[in-house]
């Protein structure tokens, strides 16, 4: 079946999760399905789902001769391990017959192309695709459709849509996330379980006191949103070039996506049929009356602020219809003798031909931190691209004060980690106007390097990139960055695994607070919208900062000038003991995020790494003498193997 609306392909595209399932939804009204196979795919967690290499086989013939379409989630980030399995399955897709695969990771672009298979590419929404440069980089790589950032409104997607021309693909129904695409590592650090491999552990869905001021809200689920509804704007969804509506559900049951299917082909029919007449509202009691959680459009029409928090089974300990608690609050690990006897075990049998030269660099939020960083004689000064408040953005001016006393140390501009289309503006007339006193740029998306490599400044690859195996690692460098950021996500393993084949200079973040969730909900909207139930202060930031409290522990949340959240650690990420042994693994950069230090803390962070760099004490004495700011020290998620 093709629907089509003034000339425009319009595809119901279904979730299923097992070939039983997948037998009846492609008899209902849908135009495409999507699955998993054996593996490499983002629902690998649930025993019993997804598709086996025969079942995909037939399920390409039986929705061929229904002159429909199957499309195959690969959408993990694949480890050093997942590499070569990945190319045996790519041949099999291939032979197969898919019609696309769903793909998050860039090695996957990389294997089809060097293994030049006959493959359709899908991007998928962890690829967080949310401006024109990035879908511009996307279709120079060859992908045709782009699943876009759940953040995109509509206004945004037209505008990408008659410029670029690609494929468009949006959620319109189901279960979505707080934080935007492959930008959530909280539950890595906390369980080693990946959110961008399928293994979230949905810390996001626990219940919170949210406090600031000295003030504790009355928010108990804070980051807990609303399903997708778009059910009564299949009007805008076209008009905005939306090509395939996307229900989520690869894990829900038969009925409920038959129910889904059925009720969404009439909707998107009854339009094309009579788009003057059309009713809106025709069936939505039935979506309504059958919900799992309650029902927002989310970002389709602008932000949509504290109305996108479920309350629906959210309190009752059902954080999915069938009951089944993902996670309890966990505190985070700390450090402790033993893991880091382990680690440097597995350090050490990295076999890197040449070793790296080990240089620090720090991030910093504002210019008495640039400063300071300078004094001390830092190789690398990042000045951030995203500032968490009450600080200000860096100005010309500011770099051009720092470029004057910069001496050896190398200055970098850092860009915001989402884009929009007024940031390339903005950005495009600073860079092509008079040269900046800066060293290079500090990217953060692939779209950014796309936009900006014929700026004439080096490129460092920045943490949001996410570079998680030697594929992708490549695919960076082929495009111009000199030096990439490893994944926080990494357990040990892969972690160890990656320096072991990485051919391009990596860095790593070795100490500070980073970003473990970053999210265009505003938390701090809590504070300013309901009144205060109790007084309680912080106990280890200021009481300016706003923090989620569970009996585990206080994770701060920053606010930075784009309006955008950044939750982080509520213990430091602390690599001091293993300095030595992360440079003989071949870690070139080792990077400290400064961002929310004093000055004269970040001062005796900085001292203690650079006399662990220079071999002026061992790295554990330098590490005994180093008192933790917040409370206390973990290895993130190499606390795991």
């Amino acid at each position: 079946m093709t629907r089509t609306f003034n000339g425009k392909e319009i595809e119901l595209l279904a979730p299923v999760g097992t070939f039983d399932i997948f037998k009846e939804v492609i008899q209902a009204p849908c135009d495409a399905v999507y699955f998993g196979g054996p593996s490499l795919n983002m629902r690998m967690m649930r025993k019993g789902y997804n598709f086996t290499l025969e079942e995909i086989s037939i399920a390409a013939e039986m929705a061929h001769a229904l002159n429909k379409k199957v499309y195959v989630t690969v959408n993990n980030l694949l480890c050093e391990e997942d590499v070569e399995e990945a190319r045996a399955y790519l041949q099999f897709l291939e032979q197969a017959n898919v019609d696309a695969l769903i793909v998050q990771d860039y090695a996957i672009l990389m294997l089809i192309k060097e293994m030049k298979l006959d493959l359709t590419v899908h991007s998928s929404v962890m690829m967080n695709v949310h401006n024109l440069e990035m879908v511009r980089a996307l279709q120079e790589l060859g992908v045709t459709r782009v699943v876009t950032s759940r953040e995109m409104d509509l206004q945004t997607a037209r505008y990408i849509w008659l410029q670029s021309g690609i494929e468009l693909e949006y959620f319109i129904h189901g279960d979505m996330c707080v934080a935007h695409g492959a930008s959530c590592s909280f539950s890595s650090v906390i369980f080693g379980m990946s959110s961008n491999r399928g293994q979230c552990m949905k810390p996001c869905r626990w219940e919170y006191r949210v406090k600031k001021d000295g003030h504790v809200y009355p928010t108990d689920y804070p980051m807990a949103v609303k399903d997708m509804y778009m059910y009564e704007n299949i009007p805008e969804l076209i008009e905005s070039g939306i090509c395939s509506f996307k229900i989520e559900g690869r894990m829900r049951d038969l009925n409920f996506i038959l129910s889904l299917v059925t009720s969404y082909g009439d909707a998107i029919d009854r339009y094309i049929e009579d788009p003057i007449g059309f009713n809106r509202t025709q069936g939505s009691k039935t979506l309504y009356d059958n919900r799992k959680r309650d029902f927002s459009t989310a970002y389709a029409f602008g932000k949509p602020g504290l109305s996108n928090i479920n309350r629906r089974y959210e309190g009752t300990g059902k954080f999915y219809s069938t009951g089944k608690v993902f996670s309890t609050p966990t505190s985070e690990r700390a450090l402790t003798d033993e893991r880091v006897s382990e680690l440097q075990q597995r350090l050490l049998q990295v076999d890197r031909n040449e070793h790296a030269r080990a240089e620090l660099a720090v991030r910093v939020n504002n210019m008495e931190q640039a400063r300071m960083v300078i004094e001390e004689g830092v190789g690398h000064v990042y000045l951030s691209g995203d500032i968490f408040l009450p600080d200000r953005p860096f100005t010309k001016n500011d770099i051009a004060e720092l470029s004057g006393i910069k001496g050896d140390s190398k200055l970098y501009l850092g860009l915001p980690r989402m884009m929009t289309e007024l940031h390339f503006e903005q950005y495009s007339e600073l860079l092509s106007k008079d040269r900046l006193g800066i060293d290079g740029i500090l990217v953060t998306n692939i779209g950014a390097i796309h936009a900006f490599a014929d700026k004439g400044y080096p490129m460092i690859g920045d943490v949001s990139l996410n570079i998680y195996n030697h594929l992708s690692a490549e695919m960076y460098s082929n495009l111009g960055v000199t030096r990439l950021t490893l994944s926080i996500e990494m357990t040990a393993e892969h972690f160890t695994g990656l320096l072991q084949h990485a051919k391009v200079p990596m860095e790593a973040v070795v100490h500070g607070t980073p970003t473990v969730m970053y999210m265009d909900h505003d938390l701090y909207e809590n504070t300013e919208l309901l009144e205060p139930i109790a007084d309680e202060d912080n106990q280890y930031v200021d009481n300016s900062v706003l923090v989620l409290m569970t009996d585990k522990g206080e994770n701060p949340v920053y606010r930075d000038q784009h309006g955008r959240n950044h939750l982080t650690l509520a213990k430091e990420l602390c690599y001091l003991p293993m300095v030595t042994d992360l440079v003989e693994a071949g870690v070139s950069r080792l990077r400290i995020e400064g961002a929310t230090y004093a000055v004269s803390e970040l001062r005796t962070i900085i001292r203690a790494y650079k006399a662990a760099i220079a071999m002026q004490s061992s790295d554990s004495e330098q590490f005994e003498q180093l008192q933790p700011v917040y409370a206390g020290y973990t290895l993130g998620s190499l606390q795991f193997n």
